[in-house]
């Protein structure tokens, strides 16, 4: 049943709530789908055509809450503090400070008990501060409805829909909620996530008999999640959030955690290492201290403490929360990324497979050219679908509307779902283009009624309607727009200069080349028809449309080369305008090849792997061709990207080790995608790449500077203990080392400015270490220098063989300002210090003055003296112990000068792999 042809579309809000009865109960798909759908209507209080108004949306909102899934109850910041102490390592603190109670030793359980308070809390405020950053882009890109409330048709965020509301879904949209059908047109569903069938399901509105009130059965329902594949259809919704089909599958989905991505594995891996080996050193530090006698209750608080302060447990956390800041930092550019590893990986991109059509150009088609069966070619200025334009004809400017193009225009405007409202083009850009060229030309069309729709399939390839004006009592007429060839398929005549004749092979052939040469210019073509029977139509002529490059793409293009990432055309256009395409940007250049998809369904395997190397277009293609293109390329060794906005883009961004969509595009296309580009602008693109490999190099230099402090501080414990020397460290010194290696110094590496030598270097290789030989020798060089310094003012110290207060702060203090400027000579691999901007990085400026100012309350507070077992040092031992520390830096300086002059730097940053070098330009 077609409720909406049942209806006039001007029925008043008062004349339909005079039919409506009190909502008793909410219905279920079941129950929906086995009733009319004016009586679903009735039962929602809901008018088909005008919606609900706001004031009615807002009260159900409140009934029934948001259509989304909502937030697992927080637990309280309390408790989730309190959690911290479930660490086995903090337990074992906790442990020795009972201990030392029970010995009488109250100091130090004081200070062990601060010491894990301080360690918690700085984990705490990691974490928490990680969970926000995931957070934020939970909400970066949220699914829009399209909605009618109060007669207009409006973009609502589909969180906001209530049970009533009146939504349009169309190809490509993911239905908002479950909505029963009262109208649809060739509507096909993808509910393969709810059925387990690969085949699409056909929908319809006709009330069913569901004997089992299985979802197969349900073809009247449209069910949350699923994908429009074909048609167009318009229902009220029925089931909002967790009340939906979804919503119970949500509820199971709950229960499981999120899988980690690769480079946070990467990172336990190196962790766990690191632990094995801290743990192996520790030992070894224990048993010989135990064998030499040395205090049980002392070794066992510097064991612990040394476990605490030795393995990295927060690396992860730093990853993530650098991984996150590095999305913010995009989505600022509104550049969305959705999944948070997909912005490091960004950085070993070599090849970037676009599709033309809403990714280079502006997928906003204009008709530039009408060539009409009377052999009248008219131009039009003007671009896009807003823009007024002059019609000319012969080089002439026409002041109006010539018979033989307004019958086009009236055919383009009939034979069209799209719609032009406020500025704003709603449906698909070609019918948009045909719409802007009505009003462009200020046709007048009568009032008509739709009876029949005959919805553009991929084998006949051409969209039909039948029509009847509104003043007449005729049968109807039909309208068809389509490809060239298969419209003439179902022409029978042609109408030349107001007189039907019969369309004979000669001006067919005529035809086909006037179509044939607008595409050699770049121009996509539709020619129109119309008549009383389908295959007997009247052939009026055809239209050229264009679709402009976007302003930004040229010289994003050249941005992508300069970064040696080769660029492939992918699209359905005809090999003409590809090419023309092409050869304007600089991606089609004199050696390279274009492939069609008919070529490549002729080639196995191993030939389109071999022949992919020199092709950067690809035309004629189906989503089928564009995942074996994107194949192929990664059996060479290749990291391929792909951009998109189409239904038929989303199983090559799926398939593509990133999918990038475009913001305007479907829904389904955002899905499929790693990465949204919220403005359309591709120029987003170089920078996502550029941040990728930043992220990497800053991911390099705070794990640098955490093995370089670990390393230090667990090798200077285990020297003074095999020597036989009381550790130079007490306990909470120990663990306040801890707290800078994982805390501010560490995590402001991670937002480091970009490096220019860096981003612009070539793609580096996936399967490339955070952690590897150079990285090793850096690591070895710094903690050497810092512990020889370290020791030696705490064996300076130590004149008279005992340990003072003195002796430890001096040692303490000396040991934090080298790893404050080992932490400034990691914000770069290969620079000196002098080579960047100093001031660069604000955030890691605060986060070294934070500690140094904590280190000196640490040394001066009375209080805090007590706890650490410091006492105030003279201004010429701060004085002393800053040039002494210093030398880190400065024997970093010489190492990194060492490297660029033998070359080292560039071994540092190569990232090409020789096996792939010939593929990149």
């Amino acid at each position: 049943m077609d409720l909406m042809s049942d209806t006039d579309p001007q029925t008043s809000r008062t004349d339909w709530s005079s039919r409506m009865v009190s909502q008793q109960s909410v219905p279920q798909a079941a129950h929906a789908a086995t009733v009319r759908a004016d009586d679903v209507c009735l039962e929602w209080n809901s008018d088909p055509n005008l919606g609900l108004s706001p004031p009615d949306a807002e009260r159900r909102q409140k009934t029934h809450g948001m259509n989304d899934f909502g937030e697992k109850e927080e637990e309280s910041l309390i408790i989730k503090y309190l959690s911290g102490f479930k660490d086995p390592l903090i337990m074992m603190l906790l442990a020795s400070a009972v201990i030392s109670v029970a010995t009488q030793q109250y100091d130090d359980a004081i200070s062990i008990t601060v010491a894990v308070i301080i360690v918690t809390l700085v984990g705490f405020i990691q974490e928490y501060r990680s969970e926000k950053s995931l957070e934020a882009l939970n909400n970066l890109v949220p699914p829009i409805a399209h909605c009618v409330r109060n007669g207009m048709k409006q973009d609502l965020l589909a969180r906001e829909l209530v049970p009533g509301d009146i939504v349009e879904i169309g190809l490509g949209d993911r239905v908002p909620a479950d909505v029963r059908l009262l109208q649809c047109t060739g509507l096909e569903l993808d509910e393969s996530s709810f059925t387990g069938e690969t085949t699409p399901c056909r929908k319809q509105s006709d009330p069913v008999v569901a004997n089992k009130g299985e979802l197969a059965e349900l073809t009247n329902i449209a069910f949350m999640g699923t994908l429009v594949c074909n048609g167009h259809g318009r229902g009220v919704v029925i089931g909002t959030g967790y009340n939906t089909q979804f919503g119970e599958i949500f509820t199971l989905m709950e229960s499981e955690e999120t899988p980690k991505t690769p480079l946070q594995k990467n990172m336990d891996k190196l962790g766990k290492h690191l632990s094995l080996m801290s743990f192996a050193i520790i030992g070894m530090i224990l048993l010989v201290g135990f064998l030499q006698g040395q205090p049980f209750q002392q070794m066992l608080n510097i064991g612990v403490s040394l476990a605490v302060a030795a393995i990295p447990e927060g690396l992860p956390i730093v990853v993530t929360v650098t991984l996150a800041l590095g999305v913010i930092r995009m989505s600022k550019k509104k550049a969305i990324v959705r999944k948070l590893p997909s912005v490091e990986t960004l950085g070993c991109v070599n090849v970037l497979c676009v599709d033309k059509t809403g990714t280079l150009t502006k997928n906003e088609m204009t008709v530039t050219e009408v060539t009409t069966s009377s052999d009248n070619t008219y131009k039009l200025s003007g671009t896009g679908y807003f823009e007024s334009g002059q019609l000319f004809l012969n080089e002439k400017v026409l002041t109006r509307c010539p018979e033989d193009l307004a019958v086009i225009a009236k055919i383009g405007y009939l034979c069209n779902n799209s719609q032009i409202t406020d500025r704003e083009m709603f449906g698909n850009p070609t019918d948009g283009a045909l719409l802007a060229l009505s009003q462009k030309l200020n046709i007048a069309i009568e009032d008509t009624a739709r009876l029949e729709e005959l919805p553009f399939t991929h084998e006949r390839k051409w969209m039909g309607v039948k029509c009847v004006s509104k003043s007449t009592s005729d049968s109807g007429i039909y309208y068809v727009k389509g490809a060239t060839e298969n419209v003439l398929k179902v022409c029978s005549h042609i109408l030349i200069d107001g007189a039907l004749q019969l369309l004979n092979a000669e001006s067919k052939d005529a035809i086909i080349n006037v179509v044939q040469e607008k595409e050699d210019r770049g121009m996509r073509t539709l020619s129109l028809c119309y008549g009383g029977t389908m295959n007997s139509l009247v052939y009026v002529g055809n239209v050229g449309i264009v679709d402009p490059l976007r302003n930004e793409v040229p010289d994003t293009i050249h941005e992508l080369h300069a970064n040696s990432i080769n660029i492939k055309m992918i699209t359905g256009d005809s090999k003409n305008i590809a090419i023309s395409i092409g050869q304007k940007l600089d991606i089609y250049r004199g050696s390279d090849t274009a492939l069609s998809g008919d070529m490549i369904d002729g080639m196995s395997t191993e030939q389109l792997s071999d022949a992919i190397k020199s092709v950067s277009i690809v035309y004629r293609s189906t989503p089928r061709h564009k995942m074996k293109v994107i194949k192929a390329l990664q059996s060479n060794g290749l990291i391929v990207a792909m951009t998109g906005d189409g239904v038929n883009d989303a199983v090559a961004l799926k398939c593509a080790d990133i999918g990038i969509a475009m913001g305007k595009g479907t829904d389904v296309c955002k899905e499929a995608a790693e990465m949204v580009l919220g403005n359309d602008d591709m120029s987003a693109i170089v920078e996502a790449v550029r941040e990728g490999k930043n992220i990497f190099l800053n991911i390099k230099n705070f794990v640098r500077f955490q093995l370089s402090t670990s390393v230090s501080a667990l090798m200077m414990i285990a020297i003074t203990t095999f020597w036989n020397i009381p550790s130079p460290l007490n306990p909470m010194q120990i663990l306040w080392i801890n707290i800078i290696m994982d805390g501010p110094p560490a995590q402001s590496l991670g937002v480091e400015p970009m490096d220019s030598g860096v981003v612009n270097s070539p793609p580096r290789l996936p399967k490339k270490q955070v952690v590897d030989l150079y990285m090793l020798a850096r690591v070895c060089v710094s903690a050497a220098v810092i512990i020889s310094g370290t020791l030696w003012v705490y064996k300076n110290e130590m004149v008279d063989g005992q340990v003072t207060a003195r002796d430890t702060t001096m040692t303490f203090t000396c040991f934090i300002f080298f790893d404050m400027f080992n932490a400034l000579s990691c914000r770069s691999l290969t620079k000196s210090i002098l080579q960047i901007n100093l001031f660069g990085n604000t955030t890691f400026l605060f986060a070294i003055s934070a500690s140094i100012l904590s280190l000196f309350g640490l040394i001066y507070v009375p209080f805090l003296q007590t706890i650490f077992q410091t006492e105030a040092l003279a201004f010429d031992d701060i004085i002393m112990l800053v040039c002494l520390s210093s030398s880190v830096l400065i024997v970093d300086e010489v190492f990194k000068l060492l490297l660029r002059v033998f070359g080292g730097d560039k071994k540092l940053t190569a990232n090409t792999s020789e096996d792939t070098k010939h593929l990149i330009p």
